[in-house]
């Protein structure tokens, strides 16, 4: 039992020294964008090219796909962009012609090199834009759509929704969708509406970050960390003390 307290606490311990950020800070964070909310079509970006690009030149007067990632992330801002786009190609809507995608990097700090291993060929050609920004604009884009991240310094991540929202022709959020769990219909129908000016889908926060996220288990890792070595030391400690009991009872066996 000394074994199994000892493995418990050293668990303990290391799970919640990987963590930089407080479960009060986790908790404000969240895509909740405001009735009529509208992005700024002014804001200044570049693009993977290094070409300046405003946020209407990317949206393009079409209705649009406004997705925030983060260029650099190891969690599920991947995979969310795999979904994103394979659910795009299943709409039946063509970017360029029926929509516009717009990917942007809620990190000042990531570059051109960065943006480009990223979307990794997953989404490009007409209407798609990826973007780069500096703190002023990140900071206006993602005020003005109600996203609100944070960023860990002691780990150098940055917790954020894993979701987005779709825009009218002239910048009004439309929809707010997770990126995980996506349905391409549900996609369509958001565009639809967006491109006929229409506002819906904005009731409550979409509250699930990337943020030591493990998108098998659906869970944060930090989370099944703990649990599987917690587990490990529960079975660990059952084993030994079995072994202990069957030596006693075998040396008793012995001794008789």
């Amino acid at each position: 039992m000394r074994l199994l307290a000892l493995v418990v606490v050293l668990t303990t311990w290391s799970s919640a020294a990987s963590a930089g950020l407080t479960e009060q800070q986790l908790s404000g964070l969240g895509l909740a964008p405001a009735p009529r909310g509208q992005v700024p079509m002014e804001l200044e970006f570049k693009d993977i090219e290094g070409n300046g690009k405003s946020l209407g030149e990317a949206v393009g007067g079409r209705p649009a796909l406004l997705l925030p990632v983060d260029f650099t992330c190891s969690q599920i801002c991947g995979p969310a962009l795999t979904i994103v786009a394979g659910a795009l190609q299943e709409t039946g809507l063509t970017a360029g012609r029926d929509y516009s995608l717009v990917v942007f990097g809620i990190d000042p700090r990531d570059d051109a090199t960065a943006a480009r291993r990223f979307v990794a060929s997953q989404v490009s050609g007409p209407g798609v834009s990826v973007l780069i920004g500096d703190d002023a604009a990140i900071e206006q884009l993602t005020t003005s759509i109600g996203y609100r991240f944070q960023t860990d310094g002691q780990n150098e991540a940055i917790a954020h929704p894993a979701a987005f929202v779709t825009l009218t022709r002239d910048g009004h959020v439309s929809h707010a969708f997770s990126s995980l769990g996506l349905q391409p219909f549900d996609l369509r129908l958001g565009l639809l509406e967006a491109g006929r000016g229409a506002i819906g889908g904005l009731g409550g926060r979409i509250a699930l970050l990337c943020y030591g996220f493990d998108a098998v288990h659906g869970v944060y890792s930090g989370q099944v960390g703990f649990a599987l070595k917690l587990g490990c030391a529960v079975t660990l400690a059952i084993l030994v003390g079995a072994i202990a009991m069957m030596c006693r009872r075998s040396r008793s066996g012995v001794a008789a």
